[in-house]
């Protein structure tokens, strides 16, 4: 049985390149960086071949700002060493190249089909691999198995939803789940999860999350400061981050309620995705409002109504700009964005109800009275006039917000720990 999986899942993975190519066009069609780099994808580097990397992979842009300590406390420690880091998104790409520069080495994972995945270990010849979260992928796994390079799955985690998925498949990379993964995962039920599918117990350690051990870059609150005397002034300020289609129109309306209580109020409205900003634009432009776009330069007049946050990269600075956020993905059914970034700059934020990508965060905040739940136009702008009539809250809301933060700390020396054997030598 488990050969015939395994010939199937072979042959499937080659019989969907063309579907994956074709959902590549597609994205580039919005984002020309998607028609870029695409042999990257298939095994072919144009870098120069390495060897002994560590390698870390971080799918997209929030996965690459949780693993940025990481890697930090990877070239602090080991010096001379070199650091592959793998994304599968543009976004992802431009982060590593934004934080880390010509520190690490960078390149898309390649697809998990087996002669992809080969190349790319012969390219790289990695010690050690290090994925973020949970990306099971049964060639890669094979091969770290066969090349006998420790595998750890860090801040891991298995949903309720998706463990039944994995149990259909896991004959797929039994022996490498019972023999070779280490398991770091981020709560003890991610770690009976993982259990059930086959993982050594002594393999399987809980150490938390490390996205609680990020640090505020340098200067963003500074710079937010200037952004904000640049661009509203005394104002009122509220930031919708990282939308989806269907949430800047639930910003806009909620917008024109909350301007009913604040007429001078400004909503920055940050889209997820670079290949949409022309698109809000022109749907702001539809409501007949006005606005101002960030890549422009142009600054704000006090008859501006929205900043649209056209840029990559200055996320936290807009949220150092704000006093009130409310964060993307989750009225949207995408799962939710990041919420440690506006907690810990201490800025009272609201939710959707689709937070499951980081479920035990978001339960954190909840729980705690921290982060109300919208669920339209209506329930955000009545929470946004809320948390700006009441500055003595939000500065209540965004100091136990911060000190959550702080408690919650840990993960990422935990995780060095469980590192440290399998770098020696």
């Amino acid at each position: 049985m488990h050969y015939i999986l395994r010939i199937l899942y072979i042959v499937g993975t080659y019989l969907l390149v063309p579907l994956v190519l074709l959902h590549l066009f597609l994205k580039g069609l919005r984002n020309r960086a998607y028609w870029q780099r695409i042999g990257e994808r298939f095994g072919f580097y144009k870098q120069s071949t390495a060897s002994d990397v560590i390698w870390v992979h971080a799918v997209s842009m929030g996965e690459v700002q949780a693993a940025a300590a990481l890697i930090r406390a990877l070239l602090e420690r080991y010096p001379g060493q070199e650091i592959l880091v793998t994304t599968a998104t543009p976004t992802g790409s431009d982060r590593v190249r934004a934080i880390f520069g010509e520190r690490v080495l960078h390149c898309y994972a390649p697809l998990d089909l087996g002669w992809s995945v080969k190349r790319f270990f012969v390219h790289f010849q990695p010690r050690l691999a290090i994925i973020l979260e949970t990306e099971l992928w049964p060639n890669l796994f094979r091969q770290c198995g066969d090349r006998k390079v420790p595998l750890v799955l860090a801040s891991a985690r298995l949903s309720p939803k998706s463990i039944n998925r994995y149990r259909a498949l896991v004959s797929l990379f039994k022996e490498t789940l019972s023999h070779g993964v280490v398991i770091a995962a981020q709560t003890p039920a991610d770690a009976e999860r993982f259990l059930s599918l086959g993982v050594a117990p002594e393999r399987t350690h809980v150490t938390g999350n490390i996205k609680f051990d990020f640090d505020v870059p340098a200067g963003v609150q500074q710079q937010g400061l200037a952004l904000r005397a640049e661009y509203a002034g005394g104002r009122p300020v509220w930031i919708a981050a990282s939308t989806h289609a269907g949430e800047e129109e639930i910003a806009l309306q909620a917008h024109s309620l909350v301007q009913r209580r604040f007429a001078n109020a400004l909503l920055v409205l940050v889209p997820r995705h670079p290949e949409r900003f022309d698109g809000v634009a022109s749907l702001i432009h539809n409501r007949n409002m006005q606005f101002v776009r960030r890549s422009t330069g142009d600054v704000c007049t006090p008859a501006t109504e929205v900043l649209l946050g056209d840029t990559m990269g200055e996320l936290m600075v807009f949220y150092a700009a704000a006093d009130v956020a409310f964060v993307g993905g989750s009225i949207a059914r995408i799962g939710g964005h990041n919420l440690l970034e506006p907690a810990a700059l201490k800025l009272p934020f609201v939710t959707g109800p689709h937070t499951y990508n980081a479920l035990d965060i978001a339960e954190l905040f909840h729980n705690n009275n921290i982060a109300p739940v919208v669920h339209d136009a209506e329930e955000l702008a009545a929470q946004v006039i809320r948390l700006l009539d009441n500055p003595a809250e939000r500065a209540l809301i965004g100091t136990r917000a911060e000190a959550l933060i702080n408690e919650s700390r840990g993960a990422l020396a935990r995780l060095l720990v469980l590192l440290e054997p399998l770098l020696a030598g």
